[in-house]
């Protein structure tokens, strides 16, 4: 059997030797993530492969004096976002992740009726009656291109915040204190904005799947 590197313990020393396989093992896990992330600061695919270019070539350079102070992989995203940020047009292009104000549902073609209000001792902001879970929908509809079109779209369209971490729990898999500790947020931020962010796809999805306009 190969060497277990989800365990920094044995993928740390790997890459300080220069196991080939171990760093092969990281770009195939993160490669793809890593992207997603960069092209929220850098305003092309162009400029985002090569501040992952660089994330790479910072780790390889860089490993020798990993402290350990975090997972390894929150140290990798936190040196990407600062040299998305350091090549990007961030203040053009997003918002403080802290900053949820004006993010107005109502402006946002939501029908305020459909979530608890923000003084809800038990659950603000989230459904009032949810929808039907996508599992209980037919598969030939939930298959259909065109919904996966929607899906699509609807994530390019949120606010880049709200999509960080919308693919970073949904799409790669995150908890949300991964999230939280990378992306620098508290965690009823990190709640608000995932929320926010999959009442937003589902809005889109409604009328594909029968939910209320």
């Amino acid at each position: 059997m190969g060497a277990n590197y989800d365990d920094d313990g044995v993928l740390v020393p790997a890459l300080c030797l220069g196991d080939a396989a171990a760093f092969e093992w990281m770009v195939d896990r993160y490669h793809g993530s890593l992207r997603r992330l960069a092209l929220n600061y850098v305003a092309t695919g162009a400029i985002a492969d090569e501040v992952v270019q660089e994330t790479w070539l910072a780790l390889i350079q860089g490993i020798d004096r990993f402290e350990r102070r975090s997972t390894l992989k929150t140290w990798l995203y936190r040196v990407l976002m600062n040299k998305a940020r350091t090549r990007g047009v961030r203040e053009q292009r997003t918002r403080p992740f802290s900053s949820l104000d004006g993010d107005d549902l109502t402006l946002s073609g939501f029908d305020p009726d459909r979530f608890r209000p923000a003084d809800d001792p038990e659950w603000p902001g989230h459904w009032a009656a949810p929808p039907t879970p996508w599992q209980e929908q037919p598969d030939r509809r939930l298959d259909a291109i065109d919904t996966l079109d929607r899906v699509r779209e609807a994530v390019a369209d949120l606010p880049p915040n709200q999509r960080q971490v919308l693919a970073l729990r949904d799409i790669d898999g995150w908890t949300s204190e991964e999230v939280c500790n990378v992306l620098g947020l508290s965690q009823t931020n990190q709640r608000v904005l995932l929320h926010r962010a999959r009442a937003k796809v589902r809005l889109a999805l409604d009328p594909a799947l029968g939910g209320a306009p």
